[in-house]
């Protein structure tokens, strides 16, 4: 991951309900709850990512 990860939500969601992402690595996405953004973090491969969308998207 870059020094600061660049947390981001999606446009379609508001502020307090959704994940935010930060998928500005080269190793690493990650992923938290923007209610708690204390609690753990889940990092995973940009490979596990991609599938994780394309499968939510319903492809």
């Amino acid at each position: 991951m870059s020094e600061r990860p660049n947390w981001r939500t999606s446009t379609y969601t508001t502020q307090d309900s959704c994940v935010e992402v930060a998928d500005n690595g080269p190793h690493a996405v990650m992923v938290r709850d923007t209610k708690d953004r204390n609690r753990a973090i889940l990092s995973l491969t940009p490979v596990a990512w991609r599938a994780f969308v394309e499968h939510a998207k319903g492809q």
